[in-house]
């Protein structure tokens, strides 16, 4: 079976999505995810910030789809041709899912622990406008606490339905789920329940925004600042294969191991999260492969870093003449010339 994505044309095997034939290609490619996780049966087709545009269905039937659809939960037909990055439609529609997912969402990155990781940041970073439309008050709601090691901070939530997949399918029982509807929808637990059970810390890793964070790790670094290694235990639980995270000489907290796309394939129990804290309690396999776009690798791998297009073009957009001799030549901007050579 046959697709072309974005001018690429790769053979596929029956059932395959188009999110996970973008993903084949490369990330390049691949639309954005903020509901979708591939390990999580069922995830996906809540949040539209992968929507492309099927412009043929298929050999048999080349019309286009009339509307743009989830590239998570579509199925690709043999001869389909999809454009996503290529599309302008595409694009101008993820400003508007960027600008629907921040109506509640709030701008506190520089306080919030997922900073630097955030799904969300990343998505309005590269798709995003830098202004926003509404003077509605925001929905507020006060940090609860899940448990003994997980904190829900309902303002940042966007309803992505991950956590509760994860308990769904990896605990023995969820007490924890989304509340009414509409507007007034949020994450929260059954009757004030704690979650305790032994893989609970997972829907730490899974949430794309910092809606459910590690008390253990709250305020203690900036992830920046950090140093991941991957590492691994003996564990009866769980694969024992995780990354965990220095200050220094202090491990400061433990995650699961994530794949390019930001997915944990091995989930990992609370014993190996929260109470194995010490270089000693594991065996160090070597630094953890950070991609050289992410924020985490800052300081890491030198200068030569990707730039992505959506700040540099705001840049350019905003950019304000000052007498300096900084290097500005990637925004494509003429330099204005010395007061002295105008005429």
């Amino acid at each position: 079976m046959k697709v072309t994505i974005d001018n690429i044309t790769l053979e596929v095997e029956p059932g395959t999505t188009i999110m996970q034939a973008a993903r084949m290609i490369g990330p390049e490619v691949a639309p954005p995810a903020m509901c979708y996780y591939e390990p999580l049966k069922g995830s996906g087709g809540k949040c539209r910030a992968c929507l492309v545009k099927v412009t043929a269905g298929s050999e048999k039937d080349p019309r286009p789809m009339p509307k743009l659809v989830p590239a998570c939960i579509t199925a690709v037909q043999d001869g389909m041709i999809v454009e996503n990055t290529v599309n302008e439609d595409v694009l101008e529609t993820r400003k508007g899912i960027v600008e629907f997912l921040l109506l509640n969402h709030p701008l506190d990155c520089p306080v919030c622990d997922q900073a630097g990781e955030c799904h969300l940041q990343d998505f309005s970073f590269e798709h995003g406008v830098s202004s926003t439309r509404t003077v509605e008050e925001r929905n507020t709601f006060e940090p609860t606490d899940l448990g003994p090691n997980i904190q829900l901070n309902m303002n940042r939530c966007i309803l992505c339905y991950r956590c509760v997949y994860t308990a769904d399918q990896i605990t023995d029982g969820r007490v924890h789920g989304v509340m009414h509807r509409g507007d007034h929808a949020e994450i929260s637990t059954y009757i004030e329940k704690a979650i305790d059970n032994d893989f609970s810390g997972n829907v730490i890793d899974v949430c794309p925004v910092g809606a459910l964070t590690d008390k253990t790790y709250r305020f203690k670094s900036r992830v920046w600042f950090s140093k991941p290694v991957d590492a691994h235990c003996e564990c009866e639980k769980c694969s024992g294969k995780a990354t965990i995270w220095y200050k220094g000489e202090e491990v400061i907290r433990v995650t699961g191991r994530k794949n390019m796309w930001g997915e944990v394939t091995d989930f990992i129990c609370n014993g190996c999260r929260f109470d194995k804290k010490k270089t000693s309690d594991w065996v160090i396999e070597g630094p953890t492969n950070v991609s050289r776009h992410s924020v985490i690798s800052a300081n890491k791998y030198g200068a030569n870093l990707i730039k992505p297009a959506f700040p540099v073009l705001q840049a350019a957009r905003d950019y304000k003449q000052i007498n300096d001799d900084r290097d500005r030549s990637f925004l494509g901007i003429q330099p204005a010339l010395p007061k002295s050579k105008k005429k």
